[in-house]
């Protein structure tokens, strides 16, 4: 069971994701849904659905775990099994560090989220050497979380080339504003603020 577009923004809604990150959430889907589209066009067996869901609940909580030291992926993951959308929740477990031994050569719904999340840096999509660099800056404050972050990056990069086999566009061609996604027949998405700190 996946939820809709809907579902998806009456739960952001439900559990209190300041417009900030749902924001970001945004722009991860655009990209994550942008990627899907283009994999699929070459014949990888992708649930667009399931990525679309998982990419906007990604960060659904996020603030919790913020607030509590809970891993936010973990955290985010059992609130969606818990919910009745066991799929989804093991791509948001995911989305920060995927699990290892996939598939080889395959293309997962997983990679795309965990992509696209590492792609967006608040809500620009920028590299991944940028993206990284911001991570670094806020967060490896220690030796341990620097070599932690830095192990990500190579493991993201791996990802990155792995994805980009697949296609005929280069990762640089991201770096620009996506698109809106169209809503679904009968769908509306909300209209938020431009100022993610509100």
């Amino acid at each position: 069971m996946i939820p809709t577009l809907r579902e998806c923004y009456a739960l952001l809604q439900t559990h209190r994701v300041p417009e900030h990150i749902i924001q970001h959430s945004q722009q991860v889907h655009r990209l994550a849904l942008s990627l899907s589209r283009e994999l699929i066009l070459q014949g990888e067996r992708l649930n667009q659905a399931a990525v679309e869901a998982a990419s906007l609940l990604h960060d659904i909580a996020k603030m919790e775990g913020l607030q509590s030291g809970e891993n936010h992926s973990q955290a985010g993951a059992r609130l969606l099994r818990d919910l009745g959308f066991p799929e989804v929740a093991e791509i948001v477990r995911q989305h920060v560090v995927l699990d290892e031994g996939g598939p080889p050569h395959q293309i997962t719904e997983a990679m795309v989220v965990h992509y696209a999340d590492k792609r967006v840096r608040h809500t620009s999509v920028v590299s991944l050497a940028e993206r990284f660099q911001d991570l670094k800056e806020r967060y490896g404050k220690t030796p341990a979380s620097l070599a932690w972050l830095d192990a990500l990056e190579k493991n993201s990069l791996a990802v990155e080339r792995q994805i980009f086999a697949k296609l005929s566009i280069g990762p640089e061609s991201l770096i620009s504003p996506l698109p809106a996604p169209s809503p679904a027949e009968g769908e509306t998405f909300p209209e938020l603020s431009e100022n993610p700190d509100r």
